[in-house]
């Protein structure tokens, strides 16, 4: 009998596997937990190149030093609307996480705030930082930076990560808005999931080492490890003409918020000492939507716009608009106790389990 290519899990089921890998690793149970939620909400929403197809790459950098086990951040500088924070090389999910619930806090006292966040390691989806905000009726802000990988206009080497913008709003009907984008044309971890397929990718996405369009994802991808030349593309494409300075123009501005700001790591330095802490910076805020109007004219006006938005007339042969953030809270409402990953995934997270001596077995339904 072939092979099915995507095996759907029970997200519980999921959640203790992933868990108990971290836990394995010297993770504290409350950190693994966050981990976990942020990688299984990433596949819920149908984001897998930010999913549990990751969970090597956090295995890899707790063994070999890149992410330390057991920290969560702490605050270097206080006012009262702003907060920097050195994550003290932990993970990601974890320094961002307890950053934003302090952000959130002072947002709740003082209207808005804003967190540079410096010597911290891959976040996972931004949405999931800025969505955090959601829960207290507030305007959610979320941005990283990321390991070099994206090739800056009218250069040939990677000088830039895909440094993502997330921004989340509460409305008054409907999902909320939750624009959650690369700045690049995808993320790296697309090309991983075109890789683990066999999968060829648009010639827009990527270079090669000489700069030229390139449709094979694991020549991009090992070019780029190895720093040979070429990359991922800003969003826009290669060229003016197509608005690839716009992308960049993006990625450098987040790199400033998250490196520069942080007084952390920025550009080409990120990643740069093997067996250390990556230098990835983080830049979160929140707002209060009362300290500029009243919220629920706010969330009816958004709520208005999305409606007129989605009744505008349609292109040939479409026949819906979507807004930020909506195909991905369907999905989830679609996996909120079962999602769908790809068979080499389920492979692989068994493999890891297996190794680490976990007693504990991902078993598709």
């Amino acid at each position: 009998m072939a092979q099915k290519e995507w095996l759907e899990v029970r997200v519980d089921e999921l959640k203790n596997v992933v868990k108990k890998v971290f836990i394995s690793l010297n993770v504290p149970e409350e950190h693994a937990e966050i981990t976990a939620d942020v990688l299984i909400e990433a596949d819920k929403r149908g984001i897998d190149s930010h999913g549990v197809g990751r969970l090597k790459r956090y295995v890899d950098g707790i063994k070999t030093g890149m992410m330390i086990p057991g920290v969560e951040g702490i605050i270097v500088k206080e006012t009262a609307n702003t907060l920097t924070i050195d994550g003290q090389g932990g993970l990601g999910q974890v320094v961002a996480y307890k950053a934003m619930k302090k952000v959130i806090e002072k947002a709740e006292k003082n209207n808005v705030c804003f967190a540079a966040i410096r010597n911290s390691n891959h976040y996972g989806i931004a949405g999931y930082y800025a969505m955090m905000a959601l829960e207290r009726d507030m305007i959610g802000i979320s941005l990283t930076n990321s390991t070099p990988l994206m090739v800056p206009t009218f250069g040939r080497n990677v000088f830039l990560g895909t440094n993502p913008i997330s921004i989340a709003f509460p409305i008054e009907k409907g999902w909320p808005v939750v624009l959650d984008m690369a700045t690049s044309t995808v993320p790296q971890g697309k090309l991983e999931v075109y890789r683990r397929m066999g999968k060829k990718i648009p010639l827009c996405w990527a270079t090669d080492e000489f700069g030229n369009p390139c449709d094979d994802p694991g020549r991009v991808l090992d070019n780029m490890a190895a720093r040979r030349g070429g990359g991922l593309l800003p969003l826009g494409g290669a060229d003016e003409e197509t608005g690839g300075h716009k992308g960049y123009g993006l990625s450098f501005v987040v790199d400033v918020l998250s490196g520069v700001l942080s007084g952390g790591i920025f550009g080409i330095h990120l990643y740069e000492e093997k067996g250390k802490p990556s230098g990835v910076g983080h830049f979160l805020g929140a707002m209060r939507i009362d300290a500029f109007i009243e919220p629920d004219v706010f969330k009816r006006n958004l709520s208005r716009f999305v409606e007129e938005i989605k009744a505008a007339e349609k292109r040939e042969n479409c026949t819906r608009i979507y807004v930020p953030g909506e195909k991905e809270y369907e999905k989830a409402a679609e996996q909120k106790e079962k999602v769908k990953l790809y068979y080499k995934v389920v492979e692989e997270i068994n493999a890891i389990a297996s190794e680490l001596g976990v007693d504990a077995t991902l078993n598709p339904l």
